[in-house]
């Protein structure tokens, strides 16, 4: 199974689609995040159920 998103993708959790996050690391069927806004904060983990493409969404938004 391949990961969806490669690393340094643009992402945007659903659960919170007002901040736009990077992939950093994918292992294990994990995504490792981070907030380009807030580099030195702890990485924020999730699946990929849990993630869409950042630049899709911030498109359709503004549409």
């Amino acid at each position: 199974m391949e990961n969806k998103y490669a690393e340094g993708a643009s992402v945007i959790a659903i659960a919170a689609p007002d901040r736009e996050l990077v992939v950093r690391r994918y292992a294990k069927r994990i995504y490792y995040c981070t907030d380009p806004k807030h580099p030195l904060h702890s990485d924020l983990v999730y699946y990929e159920r849990e993630l869409r493409n950042g630049a899709a969404t911030i498109h359709s938004t503004i549409v």
